[in-house]
C-alpha cells in the first residue's frame, strides 16, 4: 500500500519560514515526479512546485517564485518543500504527490496519481 505522509505544517507570522516533508512508503519513486499542491475552501488545486526524477527539472508556480524551494532525497523517498518569506495568502492544506510514471515531468494535477493526506499551513499576518 503506498502512502505519502506530509509533515512540517503549522501556524507562522507573515515573513516567516516552514519545511515541509514528504515521505513516501510502499514504493519507491526515485524515478517518478514529485511535486506540492495545495488548496483553499472554494478554488482548485493548484501546484505549487513539481521536481522530476533527477531533481534537474523544477517547476514554480509564479506566486512562489524565488520564495519556494522543491528538493527530493531518493535515498530517503522523501520530497521537501522549504517555503520562505511566507505571506498570508500562501495559507491552504498543502498536499504531496508522485506521478506513477516513469521518467515524466508535469505540474498537472491529473498526471499525479498518488496524494498524502494534506498538512495546514496558516499565515498570520
Amino acid at each position: 500500500q503506498v502512502q505519502l505522509v506530509e509533515s512540517g505544517g503549522g501556524l507562522v507570522q507573515a515573513g516567516g519560514s516552514l519545511r515541509l516533508s514528504c515521505a513516501a512508503s510502499g514504493r519507491t519513486f526515485s524515478r517518478n515526479a514529485m511535486g506540492w499542491f495545495r488548496q483553499v475552501p472554494g478554488k482548485e488545486r493548484e501546484c505549487v512546485a513539481a521536481i522530476g526524477w533527477s531533481a534537474r527539472s523544477t517547476y514554480y508556480a509564479d506566486s512562489v517564485k524565488g520564495r519556494f524551494t522543491i528538493s527530493r532525497d531518493n535515498a530517503k523517498n522523501t520530497v521537501y518543500l522549504q517555503m520562505s518569506s511566507l505571506k498570508p495568502e500562501d495559507t491552504a492544506v498543502y498536499y504531496c504527490a508522485a506521478s506513477a510514471s516513469f521518467y515524466t515531468f508535469s505540474s498537472r494535477a491529473h498526471e499525479f496519481n498518488y496524494w498524502g493526506q494534506g498538512t495546514q499551513v496558516t499565515v498570520s499576518s
